[in-house]
């Protein structure tokens, strides 16, 4: 069961709602000797995805999700609509609720702008990423990722490393992994680290050394320099001498521990390029696969009734 109108965040699931996610997504996702899943259960729904800032894996991997599971998509172009007039965000909701779509996937800049969306709506709505707060569906995938090649999703420890101060992706992680009774360590310079992160039940540390020792997984972060208003690093060179992952610091890691990223990546500032593409290693590709399932999955948990 998954009992939710929207998916604004991972903070409301309980455990037994992300494992329902995931269990859908399970049976979505493919291997390379498969073809990719298709089914109807969306036929006669429309999705409508609205996104304020620009993106590519996220967008298409909704596009994608909808037309696999039969829903009519549209792609709203924001940065070319009636928002660049002056039309209010609620103007743009009250607009697009009288077209009465079923779905509607948002991303914005602002932190809790789609939770004001989903206040004004009639449809289901989804957060593709609201500014610093959350980014759940990468969070799900993530996770996703990890049960698979883990085999469960449960007292791992888990090492999250870089721009923690800016980044959606690591907020949704720390408390999806938190829910699944997993150890989570931060890693990143204190310039970003978030103040008061520690009430999250995590451990936080400036010492790549100490805090991919012994990790299962160690997930990477871009540097969200679109983000950044100040300078928060010394320079690239020296990030990547501290804090980049190369061979060295990966060795602290447990033998078998995987490489994740939520991309796009910054070769030779976040992670070595060699690391990134080690097929024993990373999962990176793994990643951008299982998010197409987890979309349809969440398109699907949220749409059925709707038809």
């Amino acid at each position: 069961m998954f009992d939710h109108r929207h998916l604004l965040g991972i903070e409301h699931l309980s455990p037994t709602d992300i494992a329902a996610v995931l269990d859908r997504a399970d049976t979505f996702a493919t291997t390379p000797d498969s073809r990719a899943v298709r089914r109807d259960s969306l036929s006669g729904l429309t999705q409508i995805n609205m996104f304020f800032e620009n993106s590519t894996r996220t967008q298409a991997s909704f596009e994608i999700a909808g037309k696999r599971l039969g829903a009519d998509v549209m792609n709203m172009a924001m940065q070319a609509s009636s928002i660049k007039k002056g039309e209010t965000l609620i103007d743009t909701a009250l607009t697009l609720n009288a077209m009465h779509p079923d779905l509607l996937v948002v991303r914005h800049p602002n932190s809790g702008a789609v939770a004001l969306l989903a206040q004004k709506v009639n449809c289901a709505v989804i957060n593709a990423g609201d500014g610093r707060h959350e980014h759940p569906t990468q969070a799900l995938l993530d996770a996703l990722t990890i049960r698979r090649r883990k085999g469960r999703l449960q007292r791992l420890t888990v090492a999250i490393c870089g721009d923690i101060a800016h980044s959606r992706v690591a907020r949704s992680n720390i408390m999806l992994l938190g829910k699944m009774e997993n150890r989570v360590r931060l890693v990143g310079p204190k310039t970003l680290m978030p103040p008061g992160i520690e009430k999250f039940g995590v451990e936080v540390t400036d010492d790549m050394a100490a805090g991919l020792k012994d990790a299962d997984v160690v997930m990477m972060l871009r540097l969200q320099r679109e983000r950044m208003d100040g300078g928060f690093i010394p320079s690239e060179r020296e990030y990547y001498h501290r804090f980049g992952l190369d061979a060295a610091k990966l060795a602290h890691a447990k033998p078998d521990a995987i490489v994740m990223h939520p991309g796009p990546m910054n070769r030779g500032v976040e992670i070595d390029g060699e690391i990134a593409d080690d097929i024993n290693r990373s999962v990176i590709q793994e990643q951008v696969e299982m998010g197409v399932a987890v979309r349809m999955a969440v398109l699907e948990l949220l749409g059925e009734g709707r038809g």
